[in-house]
């Protein structure tokens, strides 16, 4: 061990096995004094280094139960285009939750540029995988660009993308702009995610324009653990000057 602290060698002698799949997921680990007395160390020291491993994303902690060998999470990627990333939680199976009228938000509003409680339509849906939800899509959309036409969120055909949406309407999208971050997840998402309030999430926060007017604004937000983003970016080659 050296001067290496007993918790940092405890848990190597756990994260080993583990990692080399000798404990398989779902693996139930030994209590923490049935390491105290494995390794001869204190229940203190176990006690830290299953945290550390908690902490690492190997290990859960059950209350009531133990500790177990955490399961490889399913990875799912987001493509993300100048085009296709704006229509949601593709590749993920969608499940549509409606469009409401709603007064906009402190946070939507200045993203949007509107005044505070001024309508909105909000559009919301859920990615799937096996049924339980991954990722949680909202769209945010200033009613008076199309509010008495066919074009809204409401009437839009399935599978619309909002480009070709709001272009039939005049509206014409020529720049996207995506921030990526991570935050805590908010109620109502945790009810709608089936997840903790509170837990970190991947957040991309994508608001579409009209020249230098924000048209239409969204996130995506899912699982840190589940979720990938994957970028495919064009390069513009700049044009030789002629000799």
């Amino acid at each position: 061990m050296g001067g290496q602290p007993r918790y940092l060698w405890v848990a190597e002698m756990l994260r080993r096995p583990i990692l080399n799949g000798e404990l398989a997921p779902g693996s139930r680990l030994p209590s923490r004094s049935r390491l105290a007395r494995t390794h001869h160390v204190s229940e203190q020291v176990s006690r830290h280094a299953l945290r550390l491993l908690v902490s690492e994303g190997l290990v859960e902690a059950r209350p009531g139960s133990g500790y177990y060998v955490r399961p490889v999470p399913q990875i799912h990627r987001f493509s993300r285009t100048d085009r296709s990333s704006g229509s949601g939680v593709e590749p993920l199976h969608r499940e549509e939750l409606g469009t409401l009228t709603v007064k906009v938000n402190d946070l939507v509003a200045r993203r949007l540029t509107l005044r505070d409680g001024e309508m909105v339509y909000r559009t919301r849906s859920l990615g799937l995988a096996d049924g339980a939800p991954v990722a949680l899509h909202t769209a945010w959309e200033p009613m008076v660009l199309t509010q008495g036409t066919l074009r809204t969120p409401a009437d839009a055909e399935p599978g619309t993308g909002v480009l070709d949406r709001l272009g039939a309407a005049g509206v014409i999208i020529d720049r996207v702009v995506e921030e990526v971050g991570v935050r805590p997840l908010r109620e109502p998402e945790a009810t709608l995610l089936q997840l903790a309030p509170g837990l970190p999430v991947l957040v991309v926060e994508r608001t579409h324009f009209n020249g230098q007017r924000p048209v239409e604004t969204s996130d995506l937000v899912g699982s840190v653990d589940h979720c990938r983003l994957l970028y495919r970016l064009s390069l513009a080659r700049p044009q030789k000057k002629g000799r």
